[in-house]
């Protein structure tokens, strides 16, 4: 695939859909899917965090993962982000990990 069509694509993973009673309404609102966006952005940061890498989002159809030194890489959906995270890191990244969400909680 070239780059044009990825800029052109839309985000289909399962992270991405609008949930609750009103999902159907949310899904034809971009200011809703922004919205959403954006607060899976802050939460995935807040689990990075510790790992020192930090994620923004890239053209409203992916994100754009990097490391405190510089390096930089751009996912397609939360689902890539994990492994290009690892990749990154060269450990193991856990967001589910007990140590990593009593951190979340101690931060909330």
């Amino acid at each position: 695939m070239c780059a044009l069509c990825g800029v052109l694509g839309v985000e289909h993973h399962w992270s991405a859909a609008p949930t609750g009673a009103a999902a159907d309404a949310a899904s034809a609102d971009p200011v809703r899917r922004r919205a959403d966006r954006r607060h899976r952005i802050a939460a995935v940061n807040a689990v990075l965090a510790p790992a020192r890498l930090t994620v923004a989002e890239w053209q409203g159809t992916a994100y754009l993962l990097r490391s405190p030194t510089g390096r930089t890489t751009i996912v397609d959906s939360l689902a890539d982000l994990w492994p290009a995270a690892e990749a990154m890191t060269s450990r193991s990244l856990d967001p589910l990990d007990p140590t990593a969400l009593d951190a979340l909680e101690v931060r909330r």
